[in-house]
């Protein structure tokens, strides 16, 4: 395609402000850290909105993931989850690449590991891991430099919740 779409020419603005937000919420962390965060916090949108739909389950989820990160103030998971919820399909289907390129750069493979298994467990969090969530887990698998059998590793703890609907 020869010219961008809005959604595409918005993405680099709208990284930014996801960037400005969770190092906002980490006042003590390396520019490094911040990195790591949006880029969690963006594949972790990625795989919850895949089905095109956010349950109130995987907000929940989202919202717990991202407290656990240490130094997250308080307000910090409600505030990068309300830019990832208002600039959802944007920061979805723009910038899958580039977080999981932040990742491959920034992050151990023991970390990209803790990652996928965060992913497979935001997919699951509805109660059914649809067809959409897989393969775009799967895809994420391989663009953070991991193996197929990470990836079933990291899924068979939801194998009951796998669905076979490709809708």
């Amino acid at each position: 395609m020869f010219w961008k779409r809005d959604s595409e020419a918005n993405a680099p603005e709208l990284s930014e402000q996801l960037l400005a937000i969770v190092g906002a919420q980490l006042p003590e962390a390396d520019p490094a850290t911040v990195r790591i965060v949006a880029a969690i916090s963006g594949l972790l949108a990625c795989v919850a909105f895949s089905d095109r739909e956010l349950h109130e389950s995987e907000r929940k989820h989202l919202r717990d993931v991202l407290g656990r990160v240490h130094g997250m103030r308080s307000e910090g998971a409600e505030a990068i989850c309300g830019l990832l919820e208002q600039h959802l399909t944007q920061l979805t289907v723009v910038n899958p690449h580039s977080y999981t390129r932040s990742l491959r750069e920034l992050a151990d493979r023991e970390m990209r590991l803790e990652v996928l298994d965060v992913l497979v467990d935001i997919g699951a969090a509805d109660g059914e891991l649809s067809f959409r969530e897989t393969q775009m887990i799967r895809r994420l698998t391989g663009a953070l430099g991991l193996e197929q059998d990470d990836y079933n590793t990291a899924q068979a703890r939801h194998r009951d919740r796998l669905s076979s609907n490709k809708s």
